[in-house]
């Protein structure tokens, strides 16, 4: 089969020939139709869980994926052949990544039935930004009407959370570096944006919301940037990034809740993203569909913040 895989840590990916997986117990074969890209993919090329969990080389690459079930193992009760399935395949040993025409998925990974009015390569793109966006809103617990002032938006995970929070009734403010991003954040639901190339994001909040806004999502920024975000947070506010730079001692000073975040891939999760697809609330947005030969410039591309919504590799 043709799978991206590394040769080694750090290493540039690059298409390959590597042997079908086969079936296991306990494990479906998926004959992967579509993969999603994210920033974790290329923080596994550089070893973010070496020495954490056992890893495979050549490594192929990727955490999101969908396909079609073409068998499955001993003692699998949840999917049957020809389910088409999504979520996140990533397991132990890393290395068996949904950047290929196959993988081998335990039934116990965060995988569920895909949504049936969307194709394959719209449900690849849904996984890991989709139950990022939706558990960060959970955590945060902002109400109908209340304010959340959203800096990174215009990514994968920032376009889920715009639709979801508006379909909550949530106040959004988004940031965008351009009228094109603006465009699109508020076709997905976005009260107001705020360019912040053109003008000062702490003038105009300060400006607009004196007391501050209610809660404060940060998907890009290094920490001094996150700690002058904080400041635009009300007391009794929440504030998170998932960026881990947050000083949950600074944020406890100030009277807010919040702090670093970690997306937990659930079924439970899935479900409830699909559903909304399925009812017609959620639009997938799917920025890009590239080839296998160009995921080496993608995955550039993520490195540097560049993506605009989600890019997604077309496999079958």
């Amino acid at each position: 089969m043709k799978a991206v895989a590394v040769p080694q840590f750090k290493a540039i990916p690059q298409v390959m020939e590597l042997p079908k997986p086969q079936v296991k117990p306990g494990t479906v074969l998926v004959r992967v139709a579509a993969a999603g890209i994210n920033p974790f993919d290329w923080k596994l090329i550089d070893g973010i869980l070496d020495g954490k969990m056992p890893h495979n080389f050549p490594m192929v690459l990727g955490v999101d994926g969908a396909g079609t079930v073409e068998a499955v193992g001993e003692g699998v009760t949840h999917f049957k052949q020809g389910d088409k399935i999504y979520g996140q395949f990533i397991h132990s040993p890393i290395g068996e990544g949904s950047y290929a025409e196959y993988v081998v998925v335990p039934e116990k990974a965060a995988i569920s039935h895909a949504p049936a009015s969307i194709s394959l390569v719209e449900a690849a793109a849904m996984p890991t930004a989709g139950m990022t966006a939706l558990q960060l809103l959970e955590r945060l617990g902002l109400k109908h009407e209340q304010t959340l002032l959203l800096v990174g938006a215009t990514g994968g995970v920032g376009s889920f959370i715009v639709q979801l929070a508006n379909m909550q009734g949530i106040y959004v403010i988004a940031t965008v570096s351009d009228e094109e991003g603006a465009e699109r954040m508020k076709k997905l639901g976005a009260k107001e944006t705020i360019n912040y190339k053109k003008i000062s994001l702490e003038k105009e909040i300060n400006a607009k919301y004196p007391s501050g806004v209610e809660g404060l999502i940060d998907l890009v920024s290094a920490a001094p940037v996150f700690k002058a975000m904080t400041a635009l947070v009300k007391v009794g506010g929440a504030a998170l990034t998932t960026a881990f730079v947050a000083d949950k001692e600074a944020l406890k000073a100030r009277g807010i809740t919040g702090g670093n975040f970690e997306t937990q891939g659930t079924p439970a999760s899935l479900d409830t993203l699909a559903d909304a697809v399925d009812s017609g609330a959620l639009k997938v947005p799917v920025g890009m569909v590239i080839s296998m030969e160009e995921v080496p410039e993608a995955i550039e591309m993520s490195r540097k913040l560049k993506g605009k919504g989600k890019t997604v590799i077309r496999i079958e």
